[in-house]
């Protein structure tokens, strides 16, 4: 089933605040904004350009098992570069195919130079249940005999 919404009308619905954090910001700070946002990544800007992502799973895995300390290490250390970015226009489904094919939860959303926005795996999976409640709703009233037109 395709869904032609777009990353555009994602941002209507979630919002277009993003939370971002400098390169030279230790882990530990990079981690309290993302707790006290309750975020699950960041964006990584320097010079108002994107450098790159910082995401649980870079901790996870670029931190912790390799025995660093989130206080001394930099978020530019670990962080994902370069960064799969998506544009207002392009569909859910193309973000879906995005995500799978990369293997990540977040992407940020670019107009020309500028961010705007951030969406992720679980922002996408709202538009497609909204959508189907969507198609169901509008089925059922067809099969009523109470649809309009």
């Amino acid at each position: 089933m395709a869904f032609k919404e777009t990353v555009r009308s994602v941002l209507n619905v979630k919002g277009a605040e993003v939370w971002s954090v400098p390169p030279d910001s230790t882990v530990y700070d990079a981690l309290s904004l993302m707790a006290e946002k309750d975020v699950g990544a960041l964006v990584v800007v320097s010079g108002g350009r994107i450098a790159g992502m910082f995401s649980e799973r870079d901790y996870a895995r670029k931190v912790i098992l390799h025995g660093k300390t989130s206080r001394e290490t930099l978020v530019r250390e670990v962080m994902t570069s370069p960064v799969v970015t998506v544009t207002p226009d392009q569909t859910v489904n193309e973000c879906m195919q995005m995500m799978t094919r990369h293997r990540i939860r977040h992407l940020p959303v670019v107009e020309g130079e500028k961010l705007v926005g951030v969406i992720s795996i679980g922002d996408l999976v709202n538009s497609i249940i909204s959508a189907q409640a969507e198609t169901i709703q509008q089925l059922s009233s067809y099969i009523a005999g109470k649809y309009p037109g």
